[in-house]
């Protein structure tokens, strides 16, 4: 299991943010993988996370206020900024994950040509809202497994209430 770098962004002007980390996955699949969008789909599915999607990010600031969300990035590059006007930019290639909490602002930065994203929710989350600005920092249920590793993955460890894990 590959080291996973947790990142914090405080309540922003535009979008609520989370006091949950963002999880980014550095090469969570190798970059000689071969149909890496077929392996991010099927670990997703196969760890409960559903309303699966192939697409792009879109380029304007944007949050879900009702569901976490994670990106696999199945093909090229992307800089992604995260956590609103005062946040942060990412770099991101193939191989590379993401798990945004819900109320993170996101969005692509640059042109998304030869990008191939698959995106996914937990289970009880794929009927998501986008939102474009808001304060309100969301409440929404904690997914009872990680997108790629499972049960037992990073994502269940990094996301623990004070020490208690609240299952969906």
């Amino acid at each position: 299991m590959k080291n996973v770098r947790k990142i914090y962004f405080v309540k922003a002007e535009d979008v609520p943010n989370s006091t949950l980390p963002v999880l980014l996955y550095r090469g969570a699949l190798a970059a000689s993988a071969a149909e890496k969008a077929r392996l991010f789909r099927e670990r997703f599915r196969d760890n409960g996370w559903t309303g699966l999607w192939t697409d792009t990010i879109y380029d304007y600031t944007h949050f879900h206020s009702n569901a976490h969300e994670v990106l696999g990035i199945a093909e090229g590059r992307v800089n992604l900024w995260l956590g609103g006007e005062a946040g942060s930019l990412f770099r991101l290639k193939a191989g590379d994950m993401l798990i945004l909490p819900a109320g993170v602002g996101h969005r692509r930065v640059g042109n998304g040509s030869g990008l191939k994203v698959i995106g996914a929710y937990p289970r009880g989350q794929s009927h998501y809202d986008m939102k474009r600005k808001g304060r309100r920092v969301p409440k929404v249920a904690l997914p009872s497994a990680d997108p790629f590793y499972g049960a037992d993955g990073p994502l269940v460890r990094a996301w623990q209430p004070d020490g208690e894990r609240a299952r969906m």
